[in-house]
C-alpha cells in the first residue's frame, strides 16, 4: 500500500469529519446484551455478512503484502563498492506483483462498498418493519405516557445511526483487528526491537486520545443540547404561527432565537477547536513514532542487520499496525451510540403488546380461553360491574361505577370535564384495561374476546378528528375496505358531508393535506361521521361528534343520526346538554360513579348534578 499521509488528516477521518458531532456519544444501558440483539439482525443476512468477511480478508491479506512485495523492489536496487547495481528482471517482476496487489486491493474494496451497503440497508430494513409492526400492536396506554416526536426519533434517527454504523464500523472493525494481528505479526518476524519501539507510541496515543475525547464529549454533547433547544424553538413557533402574529411577539422571538444561537455559536467554536486537536496531536504521535523507527532502522542498516528495503516495510507496516487503533478511537462514540439507539429500538420490540386474537392473552389473562366471537354476533347489551380504574396508580378515575346498556338503547353520558366520560369509551374499546370490576358485551367479558373483534363491532367519533394523507373516499373508506363508491357516498349523505365534498373541483377524489388541513373542522368532523355510518356497527360511540360544526348542520346531523342509531347500541358523550335531550337515558357521571340517570325531565325535576349543569348552560347561554 502506498505510505500513509504524513500531516493533518484529510476531511471525514477522525472527529474533523462529518461525524464529529456524534462524539457525544450515548451510552447504552446495557451494551453487551442490546449488541447481542444487534448481531442477530445482523446474523440474518449470512450471505452478505460471510461475504463481507472474506473480501475484508482479500483486502487485509493485500494490504499487508504491498510492504512486503515494495520491500522487494527496493532491494532489487544495490549499491556495492561506490557502483549502483539494479536487478532490472527482479524489479520489473516486483514492480508487476506491486500493481496486480494494488488493482486487486482497489476492485475488492469497491466490493467491500456493496457489500457494507446492501448488509447495512438489509439489516435496517428488517429492523425497522419489525420495529414498526410492533409499534401498530402497542397499547393505547404506550402513546399516552410516551413523547410521539421521541417515537418517531426511534424510527428515523436511530434507525439511520445503526445503518450509517454497519456500513462505516464493522467493515473497519473486521479489517482492523485482522491488520494489527498481521501487521504485529510480519513485524515481529522482521525486527522484534523496532516491534517495542513502534508498539511504545500506542500507549501515548491511548492515553491522549481519552483525555481528549473526554473533553469533546463535553462540548459536542453542550452543543447538541443547545441545537435541540434552537429546534424546539423554531417548532413551536411554526406550530403557534397564528398566536405568535395575534399578540405581536415577533420580535421578542427573534431576541430569543439570536440568544439560543449566539450561546449556540460560542460552544460550537470551543467544540470544533477541541475536536480538531485530536487530528494533529494523533498525528504528531504518530510521526513520533515513525522518526524513531527511521531512526533506530538506519542505524540497524549501517550495522548491516537490516536492508534499506526493510526499514521502508517496516515503516509501512508500523501505519498499518497504528491506523487501525487509531480509526477504532475515533468510531468508538459511533458505535456506543448505534447500540444506544439499538437499545431504544429494542425498548418498543419488547414492550408488552395488546392481545389482538384469539391466543393472545394479555396481563393477567395468561392461560384465559378466549371465546368463540366475531363481530358480527354482536347484538349490543353493554354492562359495567363495580368498575375501578386509574390512569396513574392512587389516583383513581371511576370508582365502583356501575351502568346498564340495553340492545338498541340511545345513552347520553354527561358531567363535569374529568369526571370520566371519555374514560367510560376508552375502557369499552380496551384502549386501556380495567383496574377491577368487568365488562361484558351480550353478556361475555370483554378481556376474553379477541380485541379486534371487539373492536370491529364498535364505531367512534372521536371530538378530535384523525384524517389520513389520501383521497377524502380513502378517508371514508377507512371504515370499510371493501366498500363501493356508492355505498360512500350513501354514507357522505347520510351524514350530510355530500353537499361540501361535491361543490369540490375533484369530489370524492380529491387530496387530502397533512391532517386534512384543507378542510375546515367541520367538515373533517363531517368525514369521520360517514367514515362511521360506512362502518355500519352494532354499537356505536359519538364523542362530542357535533362539537365543532354549526348549528344548522348539526341539525342535519342529528336527524340523521336518529336513523343511523335505530336499533343500534349508542353513546353519546357531550358537553351540550341540548343536544342529548331526546336520548332513551342520560347517565350523570360525578366523581367517577354514576350520580343519577333518567330521561332529561326526570332529572331536571329531581334537582340533582343535571340540573345543576343544565342551569350553569342555560344561563350562560341567556348571557
Amino acid at each position: 500500500m502506498p505510505p500513509m499521509q504524513i500531516g493533518p488528516p484529510p476531511k471525514g477521518d477522525g472527529p474533523r469529519g462529518p461525524h464529529a458531532a456524534r462524539v457525544n456519544m450515548e451510552k447504552p444501558k446495557d451494551g453487551g446484551k442490546t449488541l447481542k440483539k444487534l448481531l442477530s439482525y445482523i446474523g440474518k443476512s449470512k450471505y452478505l455478512f460471510f461475504s463481507l468477511i472474506f473480501v475484508m480478508l482479500v483486502i487485509t491479506g493485500l494490504n499487508l503484502a504491498a510492504p512486503t512485495v515494495q520491500q522487494i523492489a527496493i532491494d532489487c536496487i544495490t549499491i556495492t563498492e561506490q557502483k549502483l547495481n539494479v536487478d532490472f528482471p527482479a524489479l520489473t517482476e516486483a514492480l508487476i506483483w506491486l500493481g496486480i496487489v494494488y488493482l486487486s486491493s482497489s476492485v475488492f474494496t469497491y466490493l467491500q462498498g456493496i457489500i457494507s451497503a446492501g448488509l447495512s440497508q438489509t439489516t435496517v430494513k428488517t429492523m425497522r418493519r419489525d420495529l414498526f409492526e410492533n409499534l401498530v400492536r402497542l397499547p393505547i396506554k404506550y402513546f399516552d405516557t410516551h413523547r410521539h416526536g421521541d417515537l418517531m426519533s426511534r424510527m428515523t434517527n436511530d434507525v439511520e445511526n445503526i445503518s450509517t454504523t454497519i456500513s462505516q464500523s464493522i467493515g473497519s472493525l473486521i479489517s482492523g483487528v485482522l491488520t494489527v494481528a498481521g501487521s504485529f505479526i510480519i513485524m515481529m518476524l522482521y525486527s522484534p526491537i523496532l516491534t517495542l519501539i513502534s508498539v511504545s507510541t500506542i500507549f501515548l496515543t491511548i492515553i491522549v486520545s481519552s483525555i481528549m475525547t473526554k473533553y469533546m464529549r463535553k462540548f459536542f454533547m453542550q452543543q447538541q443540547i443547545l441545537l435541540g433547544k434552537i429546534n424546539g424553538h423554531v417548532e413551536e413557533t411554526v406550530t403557534g404561527y397564528r398566536t405568535v402574529v395575534a399578540y405581536s411577539k415577533e420580535k421578542d422571538l427573534i431576541d430569543q432565537f439570536s440568544e439560543m444561537s449566539d450561546e449556540l455559536r460560542k460552544c460550537g467554536i470551543k467544540a470544533q477547536i477541541c475536536g480538531g486537536m485530536m487530528g494533529p496531536l494523533m498525528n504528531c504521535i504518530s510521526n513520533f513514532g515513525f522518526v524513531l523507527i527511521a531512526a533506530f532502522g538506519g542505524w540497524f542498516s549501517l550495522k548491516g542487520v537490516i536492508t534499506v528495503g526493510t526499514i521502508q516495510a517496516f515503516i509501512l507496516y508500523s501505519k498499518q499496525f497504528s491506523r487501525p487503533i487509531n480509526e477504532i478511537a475515533n468510531q468508538y462514540a459511533n458505535i456506543q451510540t448505534a447500540i444506544a439507539g439499538a437499545e431504544r429500538i429494542f425498548e418498543v420490540m419488547e414492550s408488552e403488546k395488546e392481545a389482538s386474537g384469539k391466543i393472545e392473552p394479555s396481563g393477567a389473562l395468561v392461560g384465559t380461553n378466549y371465546y368463540d366471537f366475531t363481530s358480527e354476533d354482536v347484538k349490543g347489551d353493554i354492562e359495567f360491574k363495580n368498575i375501578n380504574f386509574s390512569y396513574v396508580p392512587e389516583k383513581p378515575v371511576l370508582k365502583g361505577l356501575d351502568l346498564s346498556v340495553k340492545q338498541g338503547q340511545k345513552i347520553a353520558i354527561v358531567g363535569a370535564t374529568g369526571s370520566g366520560k371519555t374514560t367510560i369509551v376508552n375502557l369499552l374499546t380496551r384502549f386501556y384495561d380495567i383496574d377491577g370490576g368487568e365488562i361484558t358485551v351480550d353478556g361475555k367479558d370483554i378481556c376474553k374476546l379477541p380485541m379486534d373483534e371487539l373492536r370491529r363491532s364498535i364505531a367512534i367519533v372521536l371530538q378530535d378528528t384523525v384524517l389520513f394523507s389520501g383521497t377524502i373516499e380513502d378517508n371514508i373508506r377507512y371504515g370499510r375496505e371493501d366498500a363501493t363508491l356508492d355505498e360512500i357516498k350513501a354514507a357522505a349523505a347520510h351524514a350530510h358531508a355530500d353537499e361540501f365534498i361535491e361543490r369540490l373541483p375533484e369530489g370524492y377524489s380529491s387530496k387530502l393535506s397533512e391532517g386534512g388541513a384543507n378542510l375546515s373542522q367541520g367538515q373533517r368532523q363531517l368525514l369521520a361521521i360517514a367514515r362511521a355510518v360506512l362502518a355500519d356497527p352494532k354499537i356505536l360511540i359519538l364523542d362530542e361528534a357535533t362539537s365543532s360544526v354549526d348549528t344548522r348542520t348539526e341539525m342535519h346531523i342529528q336527524s340523521a343520526m336518529v336513523a343511523l342509531m335505530k336499533n343500534r347500541t349508542s353513546l353519546i358523550i357531550a358537553h351540550r346538554l341540548s343536544t342529548i335531550r331526546d336520548a332513551d337515558k342520560i347517565v350523570v357521571i360525578d366523581d367517577g360513579k354514576v350520580a343519577e340517570q333518567g330521561d332529561h325531565d326526570q332529572l331536571i325535576s329531581a334537582g340533582g348534578v343535571y340540573y345543576k349543569l343544565y342551569q350553569t348552560q342555560f344561563a350562560g347561554n341567556k348571557t
